[in-house]
């Protein structure tokens, strides 16, 4: 058995980490995304929680159906409104709410990776406070690894890591008209 996997009758990851995927490039949630399966070929448990996201059927939610139960992922979102930099007091609320069952994911051990997708645009829109996502951090279980992704990671959050990867874009299809293609960009 791996280093870094628990023989305790139940797999468990061995020293659970944070990892950052920031940056204006493509890939941040495909990135967790692999780390997902990656663990889940290993007979881990993983949960994707996405803070932006809602209503939508995309292509990773019918994989996470097929690699049900050891991943879930549940859209938590409600609005895209505060992208533009002014959130509602709407917006705010369902960002606490969403932060509320995502420190409840990460307290509870249940799982070995806890992505919570896209919520570094919520943290840098002050939405949720970096210090509240950082003292969940520090209390989490031992064998729990967080991944956080998202443009605009604050540095204290940066600073917290132990992992951090900035995807920057080059070239993208979408500044020749390519628009968004279903099992690729969503």
């Amino acid at each position: 058995m791996p280093d870094n996997i628990k023989a305790t009758g139940k797999k468990r990851l061995a020293g659970g980490l944070v990892q950052v995927y920031t940056g204006d490039g493509k890939g941040k949630t495909t990135a967790a995304l692999g780390q997902c399966v990656r663990a889940v070929g290993a007979g881990l448990r993983a949960v994707m929680l996405q803070f932006i996201k809602a209503g939508n059927v995309t292509s990773e939610l019918r994989s996470a159906e097929r690699l049900g139960p050891d991943l879930e992922i549940r859209q938590l979102g409600h609005s895209l409104s505060f992208i533009q930099g002014r959130p509602s007091a709407d917006d705010i609320a369902s960002a606490r709410k969403a932060w509320a069952e995502a420190e409840k994911a990460i307290s509870s051990g249940d799982y070995d990776i806890v992505v919570l997708d896209e919520i570094n645009v919520v943290l840098d829109l002050r939405m949720v406070s970096c210090a509240e996502v950082i003292s969940c951090l520090e209390r989490r279980p031992s064998h729990v690894e967080v991944i956080l992704t998202g443009r605009g990671a604050p540095n204290e959050i940066i600073e917290a890591a132990d992992l951090v990867t900035e995807m920057r874009c080059v070239k993208h299809p979408y500044d020749r008209g390519i628009a968004a293609r279903k099992g690729i960009e969503y």
